[in-house]
């Protein structure tokens, strides 16, 4: 048996015991999402390129933006906002390979993801993930850049400050509740790299800017934001 089959042969025992389901209807689907649903998410997905961001910074009391562009599929209601809440708080860690096989079949979209060369995810801090189990950004994350083929760093970007949920603050209060959570581990892995920063929803955008404005200190030539859904 060649190394080609055993492969195989692990990959065909992994699918009987654990089959893929589609992340909407939960019926057996292969890559996760049916050919119905598939219809549906397309019906509600916008697939949108964001580069005017003087609205964003109005959400941020008008401090500085430090990230170049915002991209994101859907917009944070109805069943998507269902489906990521499930991903997020029901334990249902494999709904991301629903938006991963989803987002990646725009060829739109795929083409702008694959001019970055390093994929960093929002971190969570250790309670966080002691709680849910996982990080579901990183998930996410590693998922697109394997299939992009570019660098993914899980640890590069890391939450140094276990502070309350951002659902449920006020703006301002995000704003203050994120301030100096993070910390970058390797500078040299920034320098003059294009960086996509990964995350589940974009609000007011006070998270994905903190993370943005620690990178930005460390020379990189781009930044840009992805998320599933923006609110």
């Amino acid at each position: 048996m060649t190394k080609n089959d055993k492969k195989i042969e692990t990959f065909s025992w992994w699918n009987l015991l654990f089959p893929q389901i589609c992340g909407v209807c939960g019926k057996f689907a292969k890559n996760s999402l049916c050919k119905k649903c598939e219809i549906k998410l397309l019906e509600e997905a916008k697939f949108s390129k964001q580069k005017n961001l003087k609205s964003l910074s109005e959400n941020l009391y008008n401090s500085n933006i430090y990230f170049d562009e915002l991209l994101y599929v859907f917009k944070y209601e109805g069943i998507i906002r269902k489906i990521i809440l499930s991903y997020k708080f029901n334990d249902e860690s494999y709904l991301y390979e629903t938006f991963v096989n989803f987002l990646l079949k725009n060829e739109k979209f795929f083409k702008i993801l694959k001019s970055y060369d390093t994929i960093i995810p929002v971190p969570i801090s250790n309670k966080r993930k002691k709680q849910r189990g996982y990080n579901q950004s990183y998930l996410i994350a590693r998922k697109i850049a394997k299939r992009l083929e570019v660098q993914c760093y899980k640890n590069l970007l890391l939450k140094i400050k276990d502070i309350p949920k951002q659902s449920g603050l006020t703006k301002e209060n995000r704003l203050l509740n994120v301030k100096n959570a993070y910390k970058i581990t390797n500078f040299e892995k920034i320098n003059n790299k294009k960086i996509l920063v990964v995350d589940d929803v974009f609000t007011t955008g006070s998270t994905v800017n903190e993370c943005s404005r620690i990178l930005k200190m460390y020379n990189p030539k781009k930044i840009g934001i992805l998320t599933i859904a923006k609110d």
